[in-house]
């Protein structure tokens, strides 16, 4: 069977779900522009060098969460995808995911957004299966927190393994294709067996041309 795991952010997404969110939860007046906004351009810079730790990236993240319920927080996410995610997500990134799906391959989005937040982007794109983020939940109130191992760099390896050996499988029983445009996936991408780049940053071009990794390119 044919795996195909799809990164999310600046991949099949115009931009990076957890900073826009920020920005969206900053605009609206619901995050303090002062204690966010200057964090929101360090921790993404950092990611875009691969040098922020997983959890530092995570933890800020969750943070923006912290003290409301799903259902408190719904009516911002609801307008978040509608005005935000959707038009930064091109046909020709749905194209793809179709592509694959028709031809009966198993398509999962794996993700460091956390599953909050990549839930919705993951339906509208018609992917099912998600490996995404854990959001830390006490009574029923996000806490600010993550749990578990974030789903990035070499944590995209770990919880790709734990999520295939709870069904009895392997990543080695499938023919397994990954794209993505970071270099924080290269983890993810030296695993399978078909590593493709799409739009990839500086780093990660030049590790896809010295292994002769395809460079694909989507419509933005």
């Amino acid at each position: 069977m044919k795996l195909i795991l799809f990164d999310l952010d600046h991949t099949l997404l115009s931009g990076d779900s957890d900073v826009l969110w920020c920005e969206f939860l900053i605009n609206r007046g619901v995050l303090d522009e002062q204690s966010f906004a200057l964090k929101n351009a360090q921790i993404d810079a950092g990611y875009s060098a691969g040098t922020i730790e997983p959890k530092v990236f995570s933890d800020f993240y969750a943070s923006t969460l912290a003290g409301g319920s799903p259902a408190h927080w719904e009516p911002f996410r609801k307008a978040f995808v509608q005005e935000i995610i959707h038009p930064r997500i091109s046909q020709s990134a749905l194209d793809l995911v179709r592509k694959h799906r028709v031809y009966g391959s198993r398509v999962v989005m794996t993700t460091a957004t956390n599953r909050y937040l990549a839930e919705p982007s993951a339906a509208y794109l018609g992917i099912e299966e998600v490996i995404a983020t854990e959001l830390d939940v006490q009574g029923g109130i996000f806490t600010g927190r993550t749990t578990g191992h974030p789903n990035m760099r070499e944590g995209k390896v770990v919880r790709l393994n734990a999520w295939l050996a709870g069904q009895d499988l392997e990543l080695k029983d499938f023919d397994s294709t990954a794209y993505s445009d970071s270099i924080n996936d290269l983890p993810l991408l030296l695993s399978v067996k078909h590593p493709v780049a799409i739009d990839p940053d500086d780093k990660l071009r030049q590790e896809a041309q010295s292994r002769g990794w395809p460079i694909v390119h989507l419509e933005r």
